[in-house]
């Protein structure tokens, strides 16, 4: 009996997955931007286009601002953040970085994180960010 239950359980869940759309914003060839499933947003890694090549704080408030309106596309905002991931290429910049996600982040709704020292794509980026949000 027990099993059964099982069964229907995950049967339930399968279907319910199935009936969840997807949607995918500033989707290219290789990877989306933006991806909702059911409530929640994927945002792929974002680096700074303007700033790169400058300072870690400017690279990070251009970043801040493309997740902004990337969570604004998706019917989210920063006070809905689940989790985020921030890799510097050096990390005695921490500090530099932490400055300015301080005053950007939404007090009381901070998002579980992770900070790792990283090469990234390319010399001129500093700094790359991706967030999952709740919708």
């Amino acid at each position: 009996m027990a099993q059964d239950a099982s069964a229907r359980y995950l049967g339930n869940e399968t279907h319910t997955e199935k009936n969840m759309s997807i949607q995918r914003f500033d989707a290219g060839p290789r990877m989306s931007q933006v991806v909702v499933h059911g409530d929640t947003v994927y945002l792929a890694g974002v680096v700074a286009n303007k700033a790169a090549g400058e300072s870690v704080t400017k690279q990070t408030q251009e970043i801040l601002s493309i997740i902004d309106s990337h969570l604004a596309k998706a019917g989210s905002g920063k006070s809905k953040l689940l989790s985020a991931t921030i890799y510097l290429t050096d990390m005695t910049t921490f500090a530099e970085m932490n400055a300015v996600w301080d005053g950007w982040v939404s007090a009381g709704n901070t998002p579980a994180r992770a900070t790792v020292e990283a090469k990234l794509a390319a010399p001129r980026y500093n700094v790359e960010i991706m967030v999952t949000a709740a919708r």
